[in-house]
């Protein structure tokens, strides 16, 4: 097997570009249907009379909810398009998140995300892209941040 060759194959150029800034409203339906979803059972992810007893001001967004915005926000300069990735191709390998302000139901959150790292393992045959995407509400405020390592398969 030739391992040697194999790395460079991912565009390190790119590393510190960013994509343009999306937006996204978090809407209280995906909101119950992410909280469903991960086992979540605090009535104050489904019951907005329970969520502002509890001292918020509408549905919470459950923890890690910030990787749905992401997804729901995809622009046409995303990452795997730069790069011109094969989906077929990727897996994603870590997720971290530094949480901010809580994140609520009717809220407008602004994501803007960028490579931070990209690097090469085992002579090539893996490529990892690292991406941070910061997370702004509709005040200006600091709702998050996501890193992400997606895994490349080459050869």
């Amino acid at each position: 097997m030739k391992l040697k060759g194999l790395a460079g194959m991912l565009d390190r150029s790119l590393i510190g570009s960013e994509t343009e800034m999306r937006s996204v409203e978090v809407e209280k339906g995906r909101l119950e249907f992410f909280a469903e979803a991960t086992g979540e059972t605090n009535p104050v992810y489904f019951d907005e009379q329970a969520a502002k007893a509890a001292g918020h001001r509408s549905l919470p967004a459950p923890p890690t909810f910030l990787f749905c915005l992401e997804s729901l926000a995809a622009g046409p300069d995303g990452i795997m398009a730069r790069l011109g990735l094969d989906i077929g191709r990727i897996l994603h390998g870590e997720q971290r998140f530094q949480y901010g302000k809580a994140i609520y139901a009717g809220d407008r959150i602004a994501l803007k995300t960028r490579i931070s790292d990209i690097y090469s393992r085992k002579g090539g045959l893996l490529d990892f892209i690292v991406q941070e995407t910061t997370a702004t509400n509709q005040n200006g405020e600091g709702v998050g941040v996501s890193r992400t390592v997606i895994v490349v398969r080459n050869g």
